[in-house]
Parts: C-alpha cells; sequence; structure tokens
C-alpha cells in the first residue's frame, strides 16, 4: 500500500516555542528511523548558528539554510520527513512546494508565524494552515500582564511599532508576546 505524505503546520506568536514543537516531532521521527532534513531561510542567523535551527531553550537539529522555496524539491528527494522553520520568511512558492513534497509521499512539518506585528495574516503560513492536514496553534505568555498571548508585539525604542514599519527583522531584542488586550500597534493618521 503507497504512503500518503502529510502536511503538518506549528504556529503561534513569538515565544509560543514552535521551534521547540518542531523539533521534538522531528526528533521522534528519526528515533523510528525515518530520513529527516530541515530546512531553514538563510536569513536566519540567529544565535550564529548557520547549520542547525535551535529553539529559545536551546534545543538543537541539524538544519539547512536556504534561499529559495524551491530548492527544497531536490535537496529533499532521499528524505522521508521535511522540518521547515521559520516558514513565514520564504517565498511564495512554499506554499506549492509544500503541496509538491506532501503529493511525492513526504511528511511535511512547518512552523511559523500565523500572524506578523501588526496582527495581520503572516506571508503563506494561513494558506498552508488551509491545506494542512493538521494544525497546531501555540501561545505564550504575555511579556505585560501574565496572560494568554497570541499576538507578537514588535517595539522601536522600547515603544510600539507604528504600522508602516518594516516587517522583517530576525532577533528578540524587538519583539515580545502579547496578549490582545495588551497588543498595540501605532497607526499615522
Amino acid at each position: 500500500m503507497p504512503h500518503h505524505g502529510q502536511i503538518e503546520v506549528i504556529v503561534g506568536c513569538m515565544f509560543s516555542g514552535k521551534s521547540e514543537e518542531l523539533i521534538r516531532r522531528l526528533k521522534r521521527l528519526a528515533i523510528a528511523k525515518k530520513r529527516v532534513i530541515v530546512f531553514k531561510p538563510s536569513l536566519d542567523t540567529r544565535w550564529n548558528r548557520g547549520a542547525e535551527m535551535v529553539s529559545r531553550n536551546g534545543m538543537a537539529f541539524d538544519a539547512h539554510p536556504i534561499f529559495r522555496s524551491s530548492e527544497m524539491i531536490e535537496k529533499s528527494a532521499s528524505y522521508d520527513v521535511i522540518g521547515i522553520d521559520e516558514a513565514h520568511f520564504f517565498d511564495e512558492s512554499i506554499f506549492a512546494v509544500a503541496q509538491e513534497l506532501r503529493e511525492s509521499g513526504k511528511h511535511v512539518i512547518v512552523s511559523g508565524l500565523d500572524m506578523d506585528f501588526r496582527g495581520e495574516p503572516f506571508g503563506q503560513i494561513p494558506l498552508l494552515m488551509a491545506v494542512a492536514d493538521a494544525v497546531l496553534k501555540l501561545d505564550a505568555v504575555c511579556m505585560l500582564c501574565g496572560g494568554r498571548a497570541t499576538m507578537t508585539q514588535r517595539l522601536i525604542d522600547w515603544k510600539p511599532a507604528p504600522y508602516e514599519s518594516e516587517q522583517i527583522l530576525v532577533g528578540d531584542e524587538e519583539y515580545q508576546a502579547r496578549c490582545r488586550s495588551c497588543h498595540a500597534v501605532l497607526r499615522n493618521k
């Protein structure tokens, strides 16, 4: 009987444990003797660990930094499981690539932010959630009130970032996990 592929998507705000959950799942599959490969965007240079995906709690997994989503097709040909970290940073073709991998029988596990700092859908993640076989949405703890955080707060000089400000900044120092009540976006009027 042929093995059918699947897409799993792990989403949530920053500091919700997305990479940690991805690593946990990949390690379990590797223990089960599945051939696992992980991709991350080449612009993810956190912790200066270029060939690793690293979670905030220190868990790590070998990862291949790539520039374009299309690179995953050829590089994953001999693997059973494809992990994709920080998927919101990949180009638009990540949506088609993930589906192509699933159609070829691969088990694809994607992690990324579902919303940007404005609270709006981020990149191709919402589309991937729509076609996924399973979706896990994680939350964090609000760094202001201690409540359930589902939003990513971008800060500039410790103040909420204006709506028009740059979308992509990699690093922790400019972001906080916030609940909806504490989340703020400045709008120029």
